[in-house]
């Protein structure tokens, strides 16, 4: 029976097999949004104090972002590696692969544990904390920074639950801990009186459920890919493939961490506070556009990878239009809304007047090329599906790295109004890379597809 359920992703119906894996997985990614949405929305209504509490909660999102690029590297780079080993019958190698990037995350947890705690207020001022942001900031960190064990179980092994055609199992594992999330948010923060320390804590005690949930299906009767421990000592030609596909992934989401960063050093010192605490909201909002794309992605990668490694190549081409056309299309529905009503989407986050005055200003600039954010990460991702580490890797390095952080600085250089010119940035990088990215993987496409009706000729 698992060897069929593998197989069909070889037969059948594209689009359908693109809803079955896509759907549930876009779920998990806007339910697994909800762990720090859900955080700033109830921290941001805080009586008093909602404003700067945000503003500090924000502030830690480098350090979270710097773990989820961890728990990527192993999954974003493990689970194609998985999905092509299976469609070329090969068991024993995808078992081999989930065991040592398991083991790669456990080991990575210890390290970024010890790490980030110690270095978390001097590394909070860096990224531009103030007196008064400072002590938030610290609370939610140290003690999410504690329960990141559980971040990088849940994000890296939940990506091999999806590429073995569970979807609707992967989407659970987000859906539990969220739910639960949810749930305890305000009973923490607000009947509990324990305010960001309770919001965290929130976070951490629903990963952890999240967490056992998984280990449990990758050791049970179902799964068609089982977690051994024979497997889990680390073999160099196992997990070295790994790591150099999941770079491209570790490369993106790490990058976010940087970009963070340089936006809120750049903010604090041309706005202040209020910049700072838009930026926040700006983030949550973007998100709110990539999350469900990475979601799209995740359900067609194991079709794409499948298709790829029994080389298949209609079917690779018919899953990544289906890819493409989807993220082109939500992208550009989203961007519309963001654009006819940008103080709605600040308000959802502060009850501050000042705040969502300011965010609403900033969020037509920041968010004005949006429209063109499916097209650079449906192209980026199916580069990773085919398992082109190097290319990914350059296509996630060129929006952030090359263009995106240097543009922060450069562009306030020439406005008189520098916090536009920061807010900016974004639309500029995001319409070039896209530019950039589209054109690159459908010249690489045309040639692979080429070159197979050449082989066969």
């Amino acid at each position: 029976m698992s060897n069929n359920r593998t197989n069909d992703m070889g037969s059948g119906s594209v689009k359908r097999w693109m809803v079955k894996m896509a759907l549930p997985a876009v779920v998990g990614q806007v339910v697994n949004l909800l762990y720090n949405v859900v955080d700033r929305i109830y921290i941001g209504h805080i009586p008093e104090i909602g404003g700067t509490a945000l503003t500090g909660v924000g502030l830690v999102t480098p350090i979270i972002m710097l773990i989820t690029a961890f728990a990527m590297l192993a999954g974003a780079g493990g689970a194609p590696r998985a999905a092509i080993a299976m469609g070329q019958r090969d068991q024993q190698k995808a078992e081999k692969i989930l065991a040592n990037c398991f083991t790669l995350l456990l080991i990575l947890s210890v390290v970024l544990t010890a790490v980030f705690y110690f270095t978390a207020p001097a590394l909070l001022r860096l990224f531009g904390a103030s007196e008064a942001t400072l002590p938030y900031g610290v609370t939610y960190g140290r003690i999410y920074i504690l329960g990141s064990v559980f971040v990088l179980i849940v994000m890296g092994m939940n990506t091999f639950l999806t590429t073995q055609g569970f979807s609707q199992m992967s989407m659970l594992t987000t859906v539990i801990g969220a739910v639960i999330n949810i749930v305890l948010d305000p009973i923490f923060i607000f009947a509990l009186d324990m305010g960001v320390a309770g919001a965290a804590l929130a976070t951490v005690l629903s990963q952890a459920v999240s967490a056992v949930w998984i280990l449990k299906f990758l050791t049970g009767k179902k799964t068609i890919l089982k977690l051994k421990v024979k497997y889990m000592p680390l073999e160099k030609k196992i997990i070295a493939p790994c790591l150099s596909l999941g770079i491209s992934s570790f490369v993106m989401v790490s990058t976010e961490s940087l970009l963070s960063i340089s936006f809120t050093s750049s903010l604090s010192r041309y706005g202040g506070d209020v910049a700072v605490g838009a930026m926040t909201v700006l983030t949550s909002v973007n998100q709110l556009i990539t999350m469900p794309l990475q979601g799209i992605c995740q359900g067609g990668q194991p079709l794409i990878s499948f298709n790829y490694g029994a080389r298949k190549l209609h079917r690779v081409k018919e899953a990544f239009f289906c890819q493409f056309f989807t993220c082109v299309g939500y992208t550009t529905v989203f961007w519309l809304l963001l654009m006819a009503v940008p103080d709605f989407f600040a308000g959802i986050f502060t009850s501050d007047a000042d705040l969502v005055a300011y965010t609403g200003w900033a969020l037509r600039i920041f968010l004005m090329g949006a429209f063109s954010i499916g097209f650079q990460i449906s192209c980026q991702q199916a580069f990773v599906a085919l398992g082109q580490a190097k290319t990914s890797l350059v296509m996630a390095c060129l929006r952030k790295l090359i263009l995106l952080i240097p543009l922060i600085f450069i562009l306030p250089l020439f406005f008189e109004n520098k916090a536009f010119a920061v807010f900016l940035a974004e639309p500029v990088s995001d319409i070039l890379s896209a530019a950039v990215t589209t054109t690159a993987f459908f010249v690489f496409f045309r040639r692979l597809t080429q070159e197979e009706a050449s082989g066969q000729n």
